[in-house]
């Protein structure tokens, strides 16, 4: 019997059973998406502010700096996806919030710098992630740690005395907990018409402007769409992405798209990182991180280490 069974491969998922493996457990991930096919892939992303989710505001600042940590010491392999990058968190408010700890090279943008438009931001550097690589080289990790990988319907398990919920919005239907709500977001790929940096609406809106470039290729978004579980792009939105990031960077007007991608966020009003007792098995649940997944991914994840390494409380 393995010691933890994880449900889920997004990058809560993965990074979970990266940390379970190799602190010398015995782990299976089942999924009904393989990795390349949740809503991770479909990610920016951005170490950083997120949409959606702020509580529980004093762990999520520790995750949050975690996971920097961990971020940090990927940027120097390539393999892993995540570099550090440069760009503009700019705001059409009056004044933009602060950047966040551990952002470097912080330094106000002059007006000149801003986009028509906006009114106040900075330039940060920060983990940029490019998530098709990210997610590919946590599940090789997570292998050479002995770790197995089945895709199959993720059911309330009972074949390993520790369970890990990583399902995000699936958790809706799973545990069940109604608190846990689709937000839709859909990104325009494009062919990289020679960006370097990175741009980011600070905004509560339901749309902003969000370009990410990876080498080749820029991620174009977003939108927030509550209560929508739509997988099909829909072209208005796809075009409105565009028109918003070429006002942004005009290079982007005629950029050739590759691809429209959709995802489900896991919206909740806190990340839930807790366990209980479930018909005589441990559950972890370990879901509802919104726009978050990555900036949280590894500090949740190593809590989740420190639960198993406990008696249930």
């Amino acid at each position: 019997m393995d010691d933890v069974l994880v449900l889920g491969a997004g990058v809560i998922g993965l990074t979970t059973a990266v940390c379970l493996a190799e602190a010398g457990l015995t782990v299976r991930i089942r999924t009904a998406q393989l990795p390349q096919a949740t809503t991770s892939v479909v990610a920016g992303a951005m170490w950083g502010r997120g949409p959606g989710v702020q509580e529980p505001a004093d762990r999520i600042d520790k995750w949050m700096q975690v996971s920097l940590g961990e971020l940090t010491e990927l940027a120097d392999d390539p393999t892993t996806g995540v570099r550090f990058a440069r760009g503009r968190e700019a705001t059409r408010e009056p004044d933009a919030p602060t950047p966040i700890p551990g952002a470097r090279d912080t330094r106000r943008c002059t007006k000149t710098e801003l986009p028509a438009g906006f009114a106040d931001g900075y330039w940060i550097t920060v983990p940029l992630v490019d998530m098709p690589r990210h997610l590919a080289y946590l599940e090789a990790r997570f292998r050479a740690a002995g770790g197995q990988l089945e895709q199959t319907t993720v059911r309330d398990e009972t074949t390993a005395p520790v369970v890990v919920n990583c399902t995000g919005v699936g958790a809706r239907e799973l545990v069940p907990d109604p608190a846990v709500v689709p937000i839709r977001g859909q990104h325009v790929i494009v062919t990289n018409p020679g960006l370097t940096e990175f741009f980011v609406e600070e905004t509560d809106t339901a749309s902003w402007v969000s370009l990410f470039p990876h080498g080749d290729r820029v991620v174009l978004g977003g939108v927030a769409v509550r209560d929508s579980w739509d997988l099909a792009p829909d072209p208005l939105t796809a075009d409105a992405i565009v028109a918003r990031c070429a006002e942004v960077e005009p290079r982007l007007k005629d950029a050739e798209v590759r691809a429209h991608l959709v995802g489900l966020r896991p919206g909740r009003s806190a990340v839930r990182l807790d366990e209980e007792q479930r018909n005589g098995t441990r559950w972890i649940h370990n879901y509802g991180h919104g726009g978050m997944g990555v900036t949280l991914s590894w500090g949740c994840a190593h809590e989740v280490v420190t639960l198993v390494d406990q008696p249930f409380r």
